[in-house]
């Protein structure tokens, strides 16, 4: 069944990411493009990057409102997310239900009629139908941790229960692109695999000269100050080379194009821009996030990638993109994780 012939037609539809870097934003494109072509209203709810992530790519499109949702916080600089997470559950926990609170005051000043939530846990109601989407049904905790992957799995649970629907953007075969994080439990009786979700999904690349094609295409993401410290390796990396490079800064709202000597920076890229470099780079280095992973799977695309330190679902899938064969460690980095297989 199409997922989305569960949503009855002319409907005024809250597309909400999480705000934790961009991949739950970019995966949320292909589906406000369905829902568009179907005919409904969309309102994107949305803050930071993520919002002005957004409002680019869909600044032409009629029928889409923007609006601002200040999403839950929380820091990657003093160590793993996971453990984070757990030792501020209490206030996490406050913050979850303030959001579901907002939900509702948002559904009935906007006429919202359907609700989509990519991994905002707080966005349930008994007022409309709601879908979660989410590729995390197991929740990894650092090794010293790993005792709490239970308790994590029975809280997240707790709150996947309270949807009308769960979307599984993977394979349900062969474990999938995601491994562990969505074949590992049983899935909840609401819960269903759609297949990966992709910005490029329906694109065609633009048709440009070679002068104007890089050998090189490296994608950096993730939250500060990580995601300059990515960008700041991968430039020095790719002076060494010589090699016409192309890095994309993933800040849609900051900065301009910059070039230094064999390596031209840019803080963002359209969908299909990016698609069409993506396709004819010889080589492409991105972090393992699993918004990233989609994407590359859908171009039939092999990339070097390394995980962001300390975000336990990207070491987890790093390891498992390796063994499987899909991809390639990014050597300069340094990071070593379980993997044993050198590529």
């Amino acid at each position: 069944m199409d997922i989305y012939s569960i949503i009855p037609e002319h409907q005024r539809v809250l597309i909400a990411p999480l705000n934790w870097g961009l991949g739950h934003a970019t995966r949320c494109i292909p589906i406000i493009r369905t829902l568009r072509q179907l005919g409904h209203e969309i309102l994107i709810a949305a803050d930071g990057r993520p919002l002005r992530l957004l409002q680019e790519e869909f600044k032409d499109q009629k029928h889409i409102e923007f609006l601002r949702f200040p999403g839950l916080d929380i820091s990657y600089d003093k160590g793993n997310v996971s453990r984070s997470i757990l030792w501020h559950l209490p206030s996490f926990l406050l913050l979850i239900y303030k959001e579901h609170r907002q939900l509702q005051d948002l559904i009935e000043k906007n006429h919202i009629t359907w609700v989509i939530s990519d991994n905002r846990f707080g966005l349930w109601t008994s007022l409309v139908p709601c879908v979660y989407i989410t590729h995390q049904l197991m929740i990894k905790a650092p090794r010293s941790l790993k005792w709490t992957e239970g308790l994590l799995h029975y809280l997240h649970l707790r709150f996947i229960k309270r949807y009308t629907f769960c979307w599984i953007p993977d394979y349900k075969e062969d474990n999938g692109l995601s491994g562990d994080l969505s074949h590992f439990y049983p899935l909840p009786a609401n819960a269903r695999f759609i297949g990966p979700l992709s910005r490029f999904a329906g694109l065609y690349p633009f048709n440009i000269k070679e002068s104007e094609l890089f050998h090189t295409v490296a994608v950096i993401s993730g939250p500060e100050p990580q995601r300059t410290d990515f960008e700041d390796k991968v430039v020095r990396e790719l002076l060494k080379k010589g090699t016409k490079a192309l890095v994309v800064c993933g800040q849609p709202d900051t900065g301009s194009k910059r070039v230094i000597q064999n390596v031209t920076l840019v803080p963002h890229l359209s969908s299909r821009l990016l698609m069409t470099h993506l396709i004819h780079a010889r080589r492409v280095i991105c972090r393992c996030g699993y918004s990233s992973v989609m994407d590359l799977h859908i171009l039939h695309k092999r990339a070097e990638i390394t995980p962001t330190k300390g975000q336990t679902e990207q070491e987890y899938l790093y390891d498992f993109l390796i063994r499987k064969n899909l991809h390639d460690r990014w050597l300069e980095d340094g990071y070593i994780g379980s993997t044993s297989k050198a590529t």
